[in-house]
């Protein structure tokens, strides 16, 4: 049975497929998947069980999987959050945790203790999911006590689904300075529709992951109908509008998110890339 269905959002291979694609595919055997979750601060979400192989997308601490395969080291997973799949460490990987909260910052340290003059453990990105099972206070700072151990700042923190902003562009903009990543999806490194994806998922709102699933999402416009908030496409490229006139967006130019001129952008892109490919407003 040949199948249409994109694969970096439907779990199917010739020897196993999600069950939910039973009748839509051929397989082997299909299965359910076994619910785990995200223990690295960014785990590098790939199309093969290779590190050589390219970054599709990226997971963050704490985000839900579902587990179909797990062989030589390597987890083919299903994300929860937007439906991609991939490959990925399986030590990547642990038991199902329910988070309480999320990180509202762009980056912030996990501490051993509550104690920010301690060598911190690691570092989690805005967006991350945390359980968090105590607070405590030292020197007038408070801190979150998370499940399995550590701390972070209380106030770098809000409970899960709870918006920072009401206005994606403002959560977007807090970006700003952050390194271009190919496939990067966290405040350490992000790529374009990456950071639309979760500058939109931080206000409250779903986005398909990548530029070409964004550019058939919500509705189409003119250039003249452009306001704050809609999206500009170009060929494999995606930037967020600021006001009618200006656009933020991680680009490869600058190789960070930065604040430029739409018309500016246009010229700049149109020489190798082409004009726009469309507008879209999704909000």
């Amino acid at each position: 049975m040949s199948s249409p269905l994109d694969r970096r959002l439907n779990a199917y291979r010739p020897d196993l497929a999600d069950r939910r694609l039973q009748g839509q595919v051929t397989a082997d055997r299909f299965a359910d998947g076994a619910p785990a979750s995200v223990v690295m601060p960014v785990a590098d979400l790939r199309p093969k069980p290779d590190l050589s192989s390219g970054i599709d997308t990226q997971l963050l601490f704490g985000e839900p999987v579902r587990v179909f395969d797990r062989q030589d080291g390597w987890a083919w997973v299903q994300a929860e959050i937007d439906g991609y799949v991939g490959y990925l460490p399986e030590e990547h990987l642990d038991q199902p945790v329910t988070p309480t909260h999320w990180i509202t910052v762009p980056r912030t340290f996990v501490y051993p203790e509550a104690e920010l003059r301690k060598v911190p453990l690691s570092a989690l990105s805005m967006g991350s999911r945390i359980r968090v099972i105590g607070e405590a206070e030292t020197r007038g700072t408070r801190y979150f006590l998370l499940q399995g151990g550590g701390a972070v700042i209380a106030r770098h923190c809000l409970p899960l689904g709870t918006a920072p902003a009401e206005d994606y562009v403002t959560l977007a903009g807090l970006y700003l300075e952050t390194p271009y990543l190919w496939g990067g999806r966290s405040g350490f490194g992000i790529d374009c529709s990456g950071l639309v994806q979760l500058a939109a998922m931080l206000a409250g709102h779903s986005v398909p992951r990548d530029s070409d699933m964004q550019a058939n999402f919500g509705q189409p416009l003119e250039r003249q109908e452009l306001k704050r908030g809609d999206l500009a496409f170009w060929k494999g490229h995606v930037a967020i509008l600021e006001d009618p006139d200006t656009i933020l967006h991680a680009n490869g130019h600058t190789m960070t998110v930065a604040r430029e001129p739409l018309d500016a952008a246009i010229e700049r892109i149109g020489w190798l890339y082409g004009q726009p490919t469309g507008y879209r407003r999704f909000l």
